[in-house]
């Protein structure tokens, strides 16, 4: 375990948090072990990391036609994009435990054009980049080719908001220096 600071801001104590985030915090550790880097930093502003919480559960809790799995593809895609460690080290784990595939998360960070995956994921991450890098360039022919794979509008419509709540989460992750949690590092190996 590293000694390093999590963030290059203030971290609040878990004495210093409200009550409804410091239970929250011991949930996590009760369920997980350990209680993510994430969740101290952004808790910093606790108004607004009551908002990214409610955000990224409707997000990721929504039942649809992306598998858990595959939410996480996309994460790990646009965060190593994006140039965000602590979401490519957290989400690589969390993809990991989800796929029941120690290799998924590194294949997918570093070119997920050659990953063990189906066309059709390839096609979901073409468009999330797309969504990452270019979003003014999208048009019919991303969503014909998205229909084309079986994906639906709400489909489509997930795929866009993870990738673009996630461009909000690695920017913060950078400028605050966040550092990820040692745990994830050996999670799904």
């Amino acid at each position: 375990m590293t000694d390093l600071p999590i963030s290059r801001f203030p971290v609040p104590t878990l004495e210093d948090l409200p009550e409804d985030i410091r239970a929250l915090f011991l949930k996590t550790q009760e369920k997980i072990g350990f209680i993510p880097n994430v969740f101290a930093v952004l808790a910093y502003r606790p108004a607004e990391f009551r908002a990214f919480m409610a955000y990224h559960d409707a997000l990721m809790k929504r039942e649809g036609g992306l598998s858990q799995a595959e939410k996480e593809m996309i994460i790990v895609a646009t965060s190593n994009d994006n140039g965000c460690q602590y979401c490519v080290v957290a989400h690589g784990a969390i993809l990991r435990v989800r796929a029941g595939d120690p290799l998924i998360a590194d294949q997918v960070a570093v070119n997920y054009r050659k990953a063990d995956i189906s066309p059709r994921q390839k096609a979901m991450l073409d468009f999330a980049m797309k969504v990452s890098r270019d979003s003014r360039s999208i048009g019919e022919s991303d969503f014909a080719t998205l229909y084309g794979h079986g994906f639906d509008e709400d489909d489509i419509w997930d795929i866009a908001g993870i990738a673009a709540f996630f461009g909000l989460s690695n920017r913060m992750a950078n400028v605050t220096a966040m550092r990820p949690n040692d745990e994830f590092f050996s999670m799904g190996r």
